[in-house]
């Protein structure tokens, strides 16, 4: 088991509805896109694929996929949506798990990368999207870039969403290079649900090192799925690493 921390039944029975907007058709198209060309005519390996957001449609897509996942709560979500033959998924962590099989694609979206919390495990995630990999295969991560140029000494905490329904701020340990994310969350009666989540950040060029470790070479770097160029502006990256042939 890694340090990954685990997804509660209720968490993963509210997740669709928080997550309803990047889940719509129309957030999801360049996403499925990019990831689908990549594919080609090959398996996609999802890591950490959670209640099927990216993964359902890209199946129905017609992209052959299998997923992992370590929480069971979140794949009991999953598996109301499609069967266990037409979208296959393993319960078990990113790093470590292993599948049958070769893929000409191995993803990991939405920050997800980041749950493993120590440097160690996150280099044997890369290995682990190796492993999987057929030559020429690519591995694909979308990961913020952390926020630091907003923390200000003397600052401790950055908000990253200010909205009617919710607060959200991370707190940062510097030494350690973990964040923590903190919510709170307004229900329908008018309280607030508070919750957090740990995370360990990582700059691009410390994962193109984890690449090198793991034997990938790095492909491409886009600020976004629809391939806006990355700059020292952006705000998150799509990276790609390819399996020499």
């Amino acid at each position: 088991m890694t340090s990954s921390e685990l997804w509660t039944r209720e968490t993963a029975d509210r997740y669709d509805a928080e997550e309803a907007e990047t889940s719509s058709a129309a957030f999801l198209g360049p996403t499925l896109d990019f990831l689908a060309a990549l594919a080609g005519d090959g398996r996609a390996l999802e890591f950490a694929i959670g209640t099927g957001r990216v993964g359902v449609p890209l199946r129905e897509r017609g992209v052959p996929v299998v997923g992992i996942e370590l929480s069971e709560h979140m794949a009991a979500v999953l598996r109301r949506k499609t069967d266990a033959d037409t979208l296959p998924v393993v319960i078990g962590d990113m790093a470590t798990t292993v599948v049958p099989g070769e893929f000409s694609l191995v993803y990991l979206v939405y920050n997800t990368i980041t749950n493993l919390l120590t440097q160690d495990e996150q280099v044997a995630c890369f290995r682990n999207a190796a492993r999987h990999l057929a030559p020429g295969g690519r591995f694909v991560i979308e990961l913020g870039v952390p926020p630091l140029r907003f923390l200000p000494p003397g600052q401790l905490a950055v908000p990253f969403d200010v909205s009617e329904r919710h607060l959200g701020f991370d707190t940062f340990d510097l030494v350690e290079q973990v964040l923590v994310s903190h919510h709170l969350t307004r229900e329908d009666d008018g309280r607030y649900r508070r919750g957090n989540s740990r995370h360990r950040y990582a700059w691009p060029a410390e994962l193109d090192l984890m690449a090198r470790i793991a034997g990938l070479e790095p492909e491409r770097r886009v600020a976004d799925w629809d391939e806006t160029p990355f700059t020292q502006d952006s705000v998150k990256h799509v990276s790609v690493w390819r399996k020499p042939l």
